[in-house]
């Protein structure tokens, strides 16, 4: 559904995004939906991800259509002196840069952060890298998919066994993003006090690294390096998916009270009284155990049917969904997480502010080339 149009909470700051493929982008549309007027340069052939498809629309892949409403865009060559004037221009007018090019490559121009901040101190300069400007990878390419093999998240993610797995979405990228944008915002509230600008410094290496809780904390503790667990939490149990008599359903149990509602909704209250299992730490360490018991417990069961009737006595608990099932459901519209703008659907904001909520005021493709008047939309 559209959202009524809010001033939103960053009316009047103007972004300029120089950023492609993810991290950036994803950013500067999250600026965007909660009211910065986003301008975004893209090279004359346009940001990769116009052709990261199949499905496309118009020539254009659905991967760029998430990731870049509440921008408008224009064409600029930044290697030609034409094109580095008019992005000088803009960033004179602009409050915040986005960029994620290869360290160097600005400055090779002549507009990069170190260039520009004598001439426009107000900036708030956010740089997305792979691994930062220096260090041993310092200045290196990265991509989500090789910092989640570096970062040791493929290490923990897959079957107890079996060989490491991606994370089925660009998490290090979207993480990267949310970093870049909690960065940005600490930067402009700084900046209240200060009157001064500073460089945000978003890596895919530190955002990597920085989502390896609770293996991080476990090794930090133990010293014993994290093996893959499946489904399973390393910590926790039952935390898992259960198989039932109709769709799998996964356990999210993290206490006892928890564990002997479970029990007793499926008649097996002896279960909590077992010593194995009475505790979360002796659920945890005869693990295999209980789920053997768990599935003879819930093999006659519909999943669903009891997935809701866990939830309503206070166990988590939820049916595994497909991606239709989720984007369908109907508290996926109540909460307005799947936005509307004509042709154009995605998914919401989930940030919700409750004086100034987050709008959706320009689909992607929309054109501009100047900053809005300072009056707004």
């Amino acid at each position: 559904m559209n959202t009524p149009l809010s001033p939103g909470a960053l009316q009047g700051v103007k972004v300029l995004d120089l950023s492609r493929i993810l991290g950036g982008p994803f950013c500067g549309q999250i600026l965007g939906d909660h009211g910065a007027d986003v301008l975004k340069v893209e090279p004359p052939q346009g940001d990769d991800t116009r052709t990261w498809g199949p499905p496309f629309k118009d020539g254009v892949a659905s991967y760029y259509f998430g990731l870049n409403r509440n921008k408008r865009i224009q064409f600029l060559d930044l290697s030609a002196p034409a094109g580095q004037q008019r992005v000088r221009e803009l960033m004179a007018e602009a409050d915040v840069v986005l960029e994620n090019f290869k360290v160097g490559t600005m400055e090779k121009w002549g507009i990069g952060y170190e260039q520009m901040r004598e001439e426009l101190p107000h900036l708030v300069w956010c740089r997305v890298t792979g691994f930062g400007a220096d260090g041993p990878l310092g200045s290196l390419p990265g991509y989500d998919a090789a910092i989640q093999a570096m970062a040791g998240i493929m290490s923990i993610n897959g079957e107890a066994g079996g060989d490491p797995l991606r994370v089925g979405l660009p998490v290090v990228d979207m993480v990267t993003g949310l970093n870049a944008t909690i960065g940005v915002l600490l930067a402009l509230h700084e900046r209240g006090r200060s009157g001064q600008g500073q460089l945000v410094d978003a890596s895919l290496y530190d955002s990597g690294l920085s989502l390896l809780h609770p293996h991080a904390a476990n090794w930090f503790m133990g010293r014993k390096v994290p093996q893959r667990s499946g489904n399973a939490h390393p910590n926790i149990y039952p935390y898992d998916v259960v198989s039932t008599g109709g769709a799998p359903i996964f356990l999210a149990v993290g206490n006892d009270r928890q564990f002997r509602l479970l029990c007793g909704h499926v008649g097996q209250e002896a279960l909590a009284q077992d010593e194995r299992f009475a505790t979360a730490g002796q659920r945890s360490v005869h693990r295999a155990e209980l789920k053997a018991l768990l599935l003879q417990a819930f093999a006659g069961l519909d999943g669903v049917k009891l997935a809701d009737e866990l939830m309503a006595i206070g166990v988590p608990a939820a049916p595994v969904l497909d991606v239709q099932q989720a984007l369908e459901h109907p508290h996926t519209a109540h909460r307005e997480m799947v936005v509307r703008m004509g042709e154009y659907q995605g998914v919401g904001a989930p940030v919700k502010l409750g004086r100034t909520p987050a709008s959706y005021r320009f689909a992607p493709l929309s054109e501009g080339t100047d900053f809005l008047p300072d009056s707004g939309v």
